[in-house]
């Protein structure tokens, strides 16, 4: 009488199919360049990006984002919110944008797209 070993076999597609279908979850990153007036890239400026949990009349919540760096030669500054995003979520943030040098400062907004590479520009003056 012959065995067969059904149970073994059965536990070892479960695992093939159940690797083989992961999904690899992207970077969600946000780049920032710094321009001046004339358009040329400002280098050694604080970029600061944040949002407000919640904002009413009375009470503005804790900053849910609340991060700053200094942008590069090319006026850029990256930041990687990789880390923040839960597979799944719909959406993920719109932050506030700073940027400052010296007495020159601008504002803005960068939408972030979960597992994408998201991009604004600031201009200071």
């Amino acid at each position: 009488m012959r065995k067969t070993h059904i149970l073994p076999t059965l536990s070892v597609l479960l695992l093939f199919f159940g690797f083989s279908s992961c999904h690899e979850v992207g970077e969600t990153i946000a780049n920032v360049v710094v321009l001046n007036e004339l358009g040329a890239p400002v280098q050694g400026a604080t970029v600061r990006l944040y949002a407000f949990g919640s904002v009413d009349e009375d009470f503005v919540g804790e900053p849910r984002f609340d991060t700053t760096s200094v942008s590069n030669a090319a006026g850029m500054v990256s930041f990687n919110f990789s880390t923040f995003y839960v597979e799944g979520q719909a959406g993920f943030a719109v932050l506030d944008i700073e940027a400052t040098k010296a007495a020159l400062s601008g504002t803005g907004l960068i939408k972030i797209e979960e597992e994408l590479t998201n991009e604004a520009t600031i201009f200071i003056e």
